[in-house]
């Protein structure tokens, strides 16, 4: 379907343009210029005879000028010499010179504005045409530097320059500023040759272009080894600029906090935040659980002070903005369940800078409001890490804002306790599996059985049970996968009807089968886990759309299609990433958990890189995180 709707795209562009340069020459070609053109051709002319007639095309000429350098940059197939060369032998060099920069600076534009549609695609085939690592180099500080120096090399159209540096999520004034600067030299000597073989003797202007072919059959020579030494040289400086942990800007730190708080706060929702300690000793490590988006909110109720700094998932980074902001108040990233040099390296830095680290272990959002599980190494980090260790316990933020909800839900209490739980001193004396159990136990929670012990609490929302459908995937009377739907408090199945509703409590219906949405996912749960237990052949596969990290703008953007399968050998994708066909393997040990948006998709890192998995039924994005945990947890 993506496919044919970019196909449309592409012939409705192409009918599009093939209609305005017809207008262009048909505007260029009247009045009389069709007979000038035919007799510049047909007669032989002296310069100044053949630059006289050409001034004849008068106004005409000028559009007809930067229309020609408007349409090769854009068609980047096209050379753009002949043009200037022609606007500097007609018009002289300065009005030549302003005439093919106005065709730039539009054909740049009009590229800038394709780039919102056909981004990846056209991206993928540039990238390939002159091998530069335009991800590096987007992440890179010397990005503008970079885009600026391939203007000086050979063989590379200024539109495929332009849509690289479209890519990099420039914003349009710089974009137009860098990509502009980087075309007028080449402009000028375009024109200057044009301008040359009227005011110049003939000798001196082939001495002049003789001179230029050898520079750029040099450079031409030695392209691939400049471009390999840009890309080398992005790489070094995005290493400089992403990979350091920043200092807190409490200012920043500041406004974030109490901007959320406000917003929270008409939206209805209390925050209770208990400190049970006097101050944090230094150098810290606060483990906090996960059951909401925000929880670096509550937790910064209780510790903004201390200029902690946050752990956060990866993909948040991939977008230019949150990368700045997030930095800014001293957060770094982290690939969830891969390895990751870089964060570890990180970590401990903050540790040596006896500063404030703050994490959440389980890595991923309560999928029902219950603690997840912790990854093995991170209690070894904890075990190495020579740090005092505390907990900020965070109760009701799940059910402020469930994974799968739409929106808050007003009258919400959250209730933040932040509390010590071993120093140092103990860590190191203590056996690990004992840290285990005391870090688990103090985390655990189960959002139900704190709601029961507040009777008081009601919440508010008109779409109370909207989103459930993209965790609960059986109906529990036809046992039909995928048919449930919801719409505000209730929820449906389309084989058998209204099923149920929830209440302002979280609550089914009296007489249902389910109390609550744990027990229905518990059901589920059980039953795909009885499946995969009996056939040794399980297999979940799906047709998927592949997104990878985004170029600025987006979290993500269109990395190609293909089939993903997940089964006792891990997690396989086959199809393409870029425009080319890729087979991708993930052993079972190293998948782990695959993490998953509600109704949205799953995901795995790479190494630095998120591999984002749009499945054709996106409700089923919950079986492959289900899946993953039990093949994990219950095969050998």
């Amino acid at each position: 379907m993506r496919e044919r709707k970019q196909a449309q795209r592409g012939w409705l562009i192409a009918v599009s343009v093939t209609v305005v340069i017809g207008l262009i020459l048909l505007l260029a070609l009247s009045g009389g210029n069709l007979a000038l053109l035919k007799k510049i051709f047909t007669e032989e002319l002296r310069n100044e005879e053949m630059r006289s007639q050409l001034k004849e095309f008068g106004w005409r000429g000028w559009i007809l000028i930067g229309a020609l350098s408007t349409i090769q940059v854009v068609c980047t197939f096209l050379p753009a010499e002949p043009v200037q060369v022609l606007a500097g032998f007609t018009f002289g060099f300065p009005v030549g010179l302003f005439l093919c920069m106005i065709g730039v600076l539009l054909g740049n534009t009009i590229i800038f504005m394709v780039h919102k549609t056909f981004a990846d695609r056209l991206k993928s085939f540039f990238v390939k045409k002159i091998n530069l690592d335009t991800d590096t180099i987007a992440r890179s500080s010397k990005a503008t530097f970079i885009v600026f120096v391939l203007y000086f090399l050979p063989a590379i159209p200024y539109g495929m320059i332009c849509f690289l540096a479209a890519g990099m999520g420039m914003s349009y004034r710089r974009f137009i500023c860098v990509t502009g600067l980087g075309a007028l030299p080449s402009v000028c000597i375009g024109v200057a040759l044009g301008y040359m073989t009227i005011v110049s003797d003939w000798i001196v202007t082939v001495l002049v272009f003789a001179a230029l072919i050898l520079l750029v059959s040099i450079l031409y020579c030695f392209k691939k080894r400049l471009i390999e030494k840009l890309n080398r040289y992005a790489q070094k400086h995005r290493k400089a600029a992403d990979g350091r942990v920043r200092e807190v800007n409490a200012f920043v730190m500041a406004v974030l906090y109490y901007s959320v708080r406000a917003y929270l706060f008409f939206l209805g929702i209390r925050i209770q935040a208990v400190k049970k300690i006097k101050k944090i000793e230094y150098p810290a490590i606060v483990l906090c659980n996960h059951g909401s988006f925000i929880d670096f909110i509550y937790a910064a109720a209780l510790i903004r002070k201390d200029k902690p700094h946050f752990v956060g998932a990866r993909l948040y980074f991939y977008n230019k903005f949150l990368n700045r902001l997030l930095r800014t108040v001293g957060a770094f990233p982290k690939s969830m369940f891969a390895p990751d040099l870089e964060n570890a390296r990180n970590c401990f830095t903050v540790l040596r800078n006896h500063e404030l680290l703050v994490m959440m272990p389980e890595a991923r959002l309560s999928t029902t409001g219950r603690f997840e599980d912790i990854q093995e190494n991170t209690f070894s980090f904890i075990q190495k890490a020579g740090a005092n260790v505390y907990t900020i316990k965070i109760s009701g933020d799940y059910l402020a804002d469930p994974k799968w909800g739409k929106g808050f839900r007003r009258g919400s209490v959250v209730e933040c306790e932040l509390d010590s739980l071993f120093t140092a001193d103990e860590i190191s004396r203590m056996p690990y599996e004992e840290l285990k159990k005391g870090i688990i136990k103090r985390l655990n929670y189960n959002e139900f059985d704190w709601l029961d012990s507040r009777p008081e609490i009601r919440y508010r929302s008109k779409r109370m049970a909207e989103g459930l459908e993209n965790i609960l995937t059986t109906c529990p009377i036809c046992e039909g996968a995928h048919t449930l739907k919801t719409e505000k408090d209730s929820i449906y199945c389309e084989k058998c009807g209204l099923l149920t509703k929830i209440d302002d409590r979280y609550a089914f219906d009296a007489g249902f089968r389910f109390e609550n949405l744990t027990q229905w996912y518990d059901w589920q749960k059980a039953r795909l886990e009885k499946e995969i237990l009996e056939n040794e052949d399980y297999a979940l596969s799906s047709s998927v759309e592949l997104r990878l990290p985004g170029n600025g703008k987006g979290l993500t953007r269109f990395g190609g299609l293909g089939v993903c399968t997940l089964n006792r050998e891990g997690l396989t994708y086959k199809g393409t990433k870029d425009n080319e066909e890729v087979e991708l393997h993930f052993a079972l040990k190293r998948v782990y958990r695959l993490l998953f948006g509600a109704g949205e998709n799953f995901e795995i890192y790479n190494g630095a890189e998120i591999l984002y998995f749009v499945p054709e039924e996106k409700r089923s994005a919950v079986d492959w995180y289900m899946a993953s945990m039990i093949l994990n947890d219950r095969t050998d």
